[in-house]
């Protein structure tokens, strides 16, 4: 059977492609980390949960689709790598030296799921001053010895403006979280938010010498994520410069150092999107005064459509079926219904040849001419035709608008 026939419509926590190929079935099986059983007989009836490794073709990430968070007992086991081989601590001590050479004097340094917090205090030692923060859901009686402990998950937008990191670390954490781009790309807006300089230190195990040696071993339920060189590059890129990237511990490590930052052109529509949003509630307070002063001057008022942008102009600005009763469409099969919510009683454009009024509110701007000449043709009259531009409410024959 080709790979074509054995596509997975799943979406990949790394570059979020939505195809994938199925990678590994493992079954079900009980936790392998966290499943601290304290009898014979708890451990045979310890649950087990499936091990449906999957692999995104374009970023190589491998992944188990069906992982389920809270089923991990985080905060009542921790999730320990015992290692006090020489080779390992040498790994240690030379990705220290890597962050320490690139910090600036006495900095804050944050350890997100920082365990016992060895890596971290071994930073605090080295530089003897500064801030030294670690964050951990799990609370041993080592998380906080000679650091500041906080026994929670890590909240980007709120702990990193408390907090105005130098450098966040992040050991062997980013494998166990369902989606870590959106982690990662949340702490990359959070150094933005900053503006100053934040570094990311993040490190985990490698699976480019697990596909080359076929081994088994490395997928077992608490590692949802296994990276590739190719997925960890992806991820880290989202999350900004990467300053550098290797392998360690004789290549079952790979990490990176990256300056946090989101692309200009990210924060370009960063900006657009908030200065809309400003806007956007002077401009609803404006239109909402308009119409307020509109009804105040006893002028007979009629708003040009029911549904669609009609209807979402009655409901953000609050046209109410008392305020503003009068509502009327051309569309002959919206005729007899009614205003969503609102529920004015949606006529016939006929109703204004009779019974004219003063004012026409026409919601649809880009369709604001056609409504006009239509109004023209069936000799409906009105001594102002408003549309909203920039803000207002504006004259559609007097004011400048694109409209016309």
């Amino acid at each position: 059977m080709s790979a074509a026939h054995r596509l997975v419509a799943t979406l990949c926590p790394i570059c979020y492609h939505s195809v994938a190929l199925p990678f590994f079935d493992g079954g079900e099986q009980p936790l392998a980390t966290l499943g601290w059983a304290t009898s014979a007989e708890e451990a045979h009836h310890m649950a087990c949960y499936p091990l449906d490794y999957v692999q995104c073709p374009r970023c190589s990430h491998v992944w188990n689709r069906s992982f389920t968070y809270e089923t991990i007992p985080y905060q009542k086991n921790p999730n320990r790598m015992y290692n006090r081989g020489t080779i390992w601590e040498g790994h240690l001590a030379k990705t220290r030296n890597l962050v320490i050479a690139h910090l600036p004097p006495s900095p804050t340094v944050m350890d997100i799921g920082c365990g016992e917090g060895h890596f971290v205090r071994g930073l605090a030692e080295a530089l003897q001053t500064g801030r030294f923060v670690g964050f951990d859901p799990n609370t041993t009686q080592e998380s906080n010895r000679d650091v500041e402990f906080h026994g929670r998950y890590f909240e980007p937008f709120n702990d990193m403006p408390t907090f105005a990191p130098d450098l966040l670390v992040m050991r062997h954490v980013l494998e166990h979280l369902t989606d870590p781009a959106a982690f990662v790309e949340q702490l990359a807006w959070g150094a933005v938010l900053l503006r100053k300089q934040v570094l990311f230190f993040a490190e985990m195990p490698c699976i480019d010498r697990v596909l080359t040696s076929k081994r088994l071993v490395d997928f077992y339920y608490e590692h949802p994520s296994q990276f590739t060189t190719r997925s960890f590059r992806t991820l880290m890129e989202k999350a900004g410069e990467i300053l550098t990237f290797d392998h360690g511990y004789d290549a079952e490590v790979v990490y990176a150092l990256v300056r946090l930052g989101v692309p200009s052109n990210y924060e370009a529509t960063a900006t657009t999107a908030m200065l809309f949003s400003e806007q956007a509630e002077k401009s609803k307070k404006t239109i909402q005064d308009q119409l307020a002063s509109l009804l105040a001057s006893g002028k007979r008022i009629a708003i040009w459509g029911g549904t669609g942008k009609a209807a979402a102009f009655i409901h953000q600005f609050a046209a109410d079926a008392i305020s503003f009763p009068l509502v009327v469409d051309s569309d002959p099969d919206k005729v007899g219904t009614y205003v969503a919510r609102t529920g004015q009683l949606i006529q016939f454009r006929d109703a204004l040849k009779g019974d004219p009024v003063s004012v026409i509110i026409i919601p649809t701007q880009w369709r604001a001419k056609d409504i006009v000449d239509e109004m023209k043709r069936e000799g409906i009259q009105a001594k102002q035709i408003l549309i909203e531009h920039d803000g207002r409410l504006i004259n559609f024959e007097d004011d400048a608008h694109p409209y016309k």
